[in-house]
């Protein structure tokens, strides 16, 4: 069976547990070579631990994608440990304290833009130029369904999703005839350790889906695989939204 990424190589950024580790999973299943770039080193190093032991080809890169400079040393370490780079997966984010706006303080609201927004800036300033020396290649940034939607007291958090939306498509058009299509995944309800809690409280979030269920890690991999894929040549500045139904109802 043919790979599709084979030959390729691939950095996802917050890789080291969830969206990002099935991410990482799915496209070295498909043949690429990734670097597997997470804020906490022990957990980026389990998952390309993990990768190698299976007969695949993955690194551990330790890096805040909030700071200009270890974005850069991103990609350096990617083009200097693979040779090149083909496609990039902008996944690091966090939401941030759960409270009303007049509450929060700058410093947290620098803290949650710079890792959701200034990292995918940050990122792609240094991925789009590699990309194009490889000869081409995409771009997927993760969204969210709450860059379509409000969500009470994560106000940072819903500002930088609907960021990450128009910087995708802005992007998109100036890199759409130099080689690169630039796309986003916005997964809604999905079940991470950062999401599973109680019975009680997974039933409420599975019950704002019109599939009653919250998705796996794996449902979002997918569809950024496909955006990688040469199946998605024709698609740029585009969006999937994986929510199960969210904005259905």
């Amino acid at each position: 069976m043919s790979k599709k990424f084979e030959g390729k190589v691939a950095v996802v950024t917050g890789a080291g547990g969830g969206i990002g580790e099935a991410v990482v999973q799915d496209l070295v299943l498909n043949g690429a070579s990734v670097l597997v770039v997470d804020v906490q080193a022990d957990n980026a190093e389990a998952v390309a631990r993990a990768i190698r032991e299976q007969g695949g080809e993955a690194l551990a890169f330790c890096a805040d994608v909030s700071v200009l400079e270890q974005s850069q040393a991103i990609v350096e370490k990617a083009e200097h440990a693979f040779g090149a780079l083909h496609y990039a997966v902008n996944n690091a984010g966090i939401s941030g304290r759960f409270e009303a706006l007049a509450d929060v303080d700058a410093e947290e609201w620098r803290k949650v833009i710079g890792v959701n927004l200034d990292g995918v800036f940050y990122g792609m300033k240094f991925q789009l130029p590699a990309i194009e020396r490889a000869g081409g290649g995409a771009v997927v940034n993760t969204a969210s369904i709450y860059g379509h939607l409000g969500l009470r007291r994560l106000d940072a958090y819903t500002a930088s999703k609907h960021a990450v939306l128009g910087l995708t498509r802005s992007v998109a058009i100036e890199y759409a005839t130099r080689g690169v299509r630039v796309n986003a995944v916005s997964p809604g309800p999905i079940s991470t350790p950062l999401t599973r809690g109680a019975k009680e409280q997974t039933d409420a979030i599975a019950a704002l889906t019109v599939m009653k269920r919250m998705g796996e890690p794996v449902e979002i991999a997918k569809a950024v695989s496909f955006l990688l894929s040469s199946d998605a040549s024709f698609i740029t500045g585009s969006e999937i939204v994986v929510d199960g139904g969210v904005l259905l109802s």
